[in-house]
């Protein structure tokens, strides 16, 4: 992976091993930029303020070696990408104005893809993670992840019939608490569909009215234009010596027709003229049809202003658009609207019958959601409890708690009353017994500082080895250990690595000193410009960063034998 202009990183390449790597260095060197390039490249939140001062953007590249069936691959794939020697390569670039872009092989992608793939290439766990699940909501979310498709099918169903269950609830509320309020929407209605249908309004009606209106409005003059036009083309019978437009157009086909035999153009020209002469006179019988059957009733034109007038009452009214079409489209909703609050009664009945009906399927979908969580959290617990012994807590016990919640509102078929929720009925709490004879607690009352961050690495741990991905994250979830945990901690997540990718950002000597590779992210200062690298720590420099790490500088005597003591402590437990 490649960084630049991010935050305090200038320019760095991070070299991530195929095992375990540690990252490691002072506080405030920026190894949070190197999860943060990783988060970047996996769809993260682009913030602008991350990039270098002084810079235009911040450039994030990374380079992922996997099989060509593997889904993020093939996934990458139908969007266009292409693998490069069994690698895909991954960029992405904020600019300081906030615009984010994202490349996948060599394809520009939307950003959302880059989320997608993530899902299917890293799993991340961090502190914000362990605090999450503090929480009952986040430990129940955590329990239903590890149980997989044993809850995720059965939530479903509860799913889809919880959400009818509130829209039927939703829709006889509004029934019957707003009864008053649809009886009078209901008259409205009729009033105004009695209205409508005593004026009985066509479609299209009011143009035709309005066209009508201005033909029987103007009709003296259309009349005289119209004969002005007729005497132009055929002539006027008062004045037979007058010349018009026919006269003069058949004389200009004589002329023509007299030597056409002598030039095929002429002669060409010659039948144009002639069909001239019969659109003219075409022309003229029209304008002469026109004035004769022109209709110039005053009775008529008072009839059609008056129903342009009961129409307009109408369309004043109903006609959103101000034209007859929108009254008949209001008459149309209406009416719909009217049979639906009219059946008011019937519909109450109707859905009270399903609201009944889906209580009773909710509160059997409820239970076996519960008795598959209780299933999963048995196996989740196991798991957990496993864990911890491998962190220096052999005797301490986890178990998980589930139960239906109560609520006076809600009663299931066996007449005690339940709490039904979008995800079930259960409250879901992870409980500690630290030792032999302690009582379980839960983890946010019952367990130390260390023992809660044994726990949580114990929980990630567990969900590394479900989660089907091939790299694994983890930043900072070893504070508050130290001596013998670290140790172990350090330990299992070798052990992790030795089936995947692990990638740990720690301040614990003792967890580097396991890793395969270590990663050292050093601030330098040159007077003027703060920036930062990430080396590859090998022999020597190994020795005095974990000596560092241990004693707070590199060049302690004891501090160095230290470390060389636990790097050859981690090599013979491997």
């Amino acid at each position: 992976m490649r960084i630049r202009s991010l935050g305090v990183i200038d320019d760095a390449v991070v070299e991530l091993s195929p095992g375990f790597t540690a990252v490691t260095g002072e506080t405030g060197a920026g190894k949070t930029m190197v999860v943060t390039s990783l988060g970047l490249l996996l769809g993260g939140r682009a913030d602008p303020a991350l990039v270098r001062i002084g810079a235009k953007a911040a450039v994030v590249e990374g380079r992922i070696v996997m099989r060509p069936d593997a889904p993020a691959a093939v996934r990458a794939e139908e969007a266009g990408a292409e693998l490069d020697d069994g690698a895909l390569l991954i960029s992405r670039t904020v600019s300081a104005e906030g615009r984010s872009r994202a490349h996948v092989g060599g394809r520009s992608v939307p950003v959302g893809l880059l989320g997608e793939l993530a899902d299917d290439l890293v799993a991340v766990h961090g502190q914000t993670d362990q605090q999450g699940l503090l929480r009952p909501a986040r430990q129940r979310q955590a329990l239903d992840r590890y149980a997989g498709d044993a809850v995720a099918v059965p939530l479903e169903k509860y799913g889809s019939a919880y959400r009818r269950l509130r829209a039927v609830a939703v829709e006889l509320e509004e029934i019957t608490t707003r009864a008053r309020e649809r009886a009078q929407e209901a008259d409205l209605l009729r009033f105004g569909l009695d209205e409508i249908a005593a004026v009985e309004p066509v479609a299209g009606e009011d143009t035709e009215l309005a066209a009508e209106a201005e033909r029987l409005g103007h009709a003296e003059s259309l009349a005289s234009a119209a004969q002005l036009a007729h005497a132009a083309l055929a002539g006027n019978p008062e004045d037979p010596e007058a010349i018009d437009a026919n006269m003069l157009v058949a004389g200009a086909h004589r002329a023509l027709e007299s030597v056409r035999s002598h030039d095929p153009a002429l002669g060409a020209l010659a039948e144009r003229i002639g069909e001239l002469g019969i659109l003219l006179s075409d022309v003229a019988g029209e304008l002469a049809g026109y004035a004769d059957d022109l209709d110039a009733d005053p009775l008529r034109l008072a009839a059609v202003e008056e129903r342009r007038s009961a129409l307009t009452q109408l369309t004043r009214k109903y006609g959103s658009e101000g034209t007859v079409d929108a009254v008949l489209e209001w008459a149309e909703q209406g009416a719909a609207r009217l049979l639906e609050l009219d059946g008011d009664d019937e519909r109450i009945t109707e859905l009270t019958a399903e609201r009944d009906g889906l209580r009773d399927e909710l509160s059997l979908l409820a239970q076996a959601l519960t008795d598959a969580r209780v299933e999963a959290a048995t196996r989740f617990a196991s798991a957990v409890t496993a864990e911890l012994a491998s962190l220096a807590m052999p005797h301490a016990r986890v178990t998980i708690d589930v139960r239906q919640a109560e609520d006076p509102d809600g009663v299931d078929v066996d007449g005690r009353p339940v709490a039904y929720g979008p995800s079930g009925a259960d409250e879901v709490e992870l409980l500690l017994a630290p030792h032999p004879g302690a009582q379980p607690r839960p983890i946010a009352k019952g367990a130390s500082g260390g023992e809660l961050s044994r726990v949580m690495l114990a929980v990630e741990v567990v969900f590394a080895g479900s989660d089907p991905v091939p790299t694994y994250l983890f930043d900072e979830v070893d504070a508050g250990v130290g001596g013998k945990a670290a140790v172990e901690v350090g330990r299992r997540l070798a052990k992790l690595a030795k089936s995947a990718q692990v990638v740990v950002v720690t301040h614990l000597p003792q967890v580097a000193a396991f890793a395969d590779r270590q990663l050292l992210v050093e601030k330098t200062n040159d007077g003027s410009v703060t920036r930062s690298g990430v080396t590859v720590l090998e022999g020597e420099a190994r020795i005095r960063e974990l000596s560092r790490m241990l004693a707070g500088h590199e060049d302690s005597v004891s501090a160095r034998a230290h470390a060389e003591e636990l790097l050859a402590a981690a090599r013979a437990d491997g």
